[in-house]
């Protein structure tokens, strides 16, 4: 109910959060458990979690087959993801239960268009930082942020989306079309991408406002452990950030209370290929101790 209230008030994070807590409980009434998962799913794509969002919406149906609201809730994000043949998988399966949805018949018609249309499309870049090259945005120069763009090959197209990644099998696919984009208020969203080095696992947030903390956004993806962490560690106050300088080797420390356009805006953070990252470790632990052996380190 604390959830559903934070919700109607369009509260997301503490929606998440309450949510969250009740499926703590660990309620044995499977249709319950489904609507909560569905339900905090909701509250995840609203922020544009849609990773963690399709999370739940797995789980919920996990839980009951036929909960067409976490189908659909399945369904949304595969689009927002741009994984079009997972989209239209996700509608034709909520179809057979109810053939008349509109919004699924809507989706999959979508879906079928645009997994049929998709191309990669090579931004329009111009060089307005030391010669290297980035977004022709005029926003992005005033805000002294550095987006780096790196080619593969001559013989390859260049892609707006993620670069190549070996983590845990997240694939730049998974993320395309997933771009910085402005808001009514002026404000810029970015795709952002977390890596945890120690598990080989990544989170991906579709739309990271850039005045938004970085805690803010911890206390949602942690609001329940995540099920690789089998020693539950990763709380929010046990996180610590850093981003690396690859050119000098170095890493940074970020604190999380930054915003995200504070960290954008150092003038050794490099954006590359549209989408800011940063690795997060767990304070002290044997793992983060022997991977910053011998690595300089800077505080923000």
């Amino acid at each position: 109910n604390e959830g559903n209230e934070y919700f109607r008030e369009k509260d997301y994070r503490r929606a998440v959060i309450a949510y969250s807590e009740a499926l703590k409980k660990n309620c044995e009434d499977p249709e319950l458990n489904a609507v909560l998962h569905t339900n905090r799913g909701a509250a995840q794509f609203y922020l544009g979690n849609y990773r963690s969002a399709l999370n739940d919406a797995i789980q919920a149906k996990k839980l009951k087959p036929t909960h067409l609201k976490a189908i659909i809730r399945g369904a949304l994000c595969h689009m927002e993801l741009k994984n079009f043949s997972e989209a239209i998988a996700w509608c034709e399966e909520g179809l057979r239960i109810d053939s008349k949805e509109k919004k699924l018949v809507e989706m999959r018609a979508k879906a079928d268009k645009l997994k049929v249309n998709i191309k990669a499309v090579q931004p329009d870049f111009s060089t307005c930082w030391q010669g290297r090259a980035v977004m022709g945005i005029d926003l992005l120069c005033e805000r002294n942020i550095k987006l780096v763009l790196e080619p593969s090959s001559e013989e390859e197209e260049i892609s707006d989306g993620l670069a190549e990644l070996s983590i845990d099998g997240f694939h730049s696919d998974n993320a395309t079309g997933a771009k910085v984009h402005l808001d009514a208020d002026g404000n810029l969203n970015w795709p952002v991408l977390f890596l945890y080095p120690e598990h080989e696992q990544t989170d991906f947030i579709a739309a990271f406002h850039e005045n938004s903390r970085f805690i803010d956004h911890l206390m949602v993806m942690f609001a329940e452990l995540p099920p690789w962490d089998l020693e539950r560690k990763y709380l929010p106050s046990n996180i610590e950030l850093y981003f690396e300088d690859e050119e000098r080797a170095e890493m940074y420390k970020l604190s999380p209370e930054h915003t995200l356009l504070q960290v954008l805006q150092h003038q050794r953070y490099f954006v590359k290929a549209g989408t800011p990252t940063v690795l997060a470790f767990v304070k002290h632990s044997p793992f983060s101790k022997k991977y910053f052996s011998g690595k300089k380190v800077h505080r923000l």
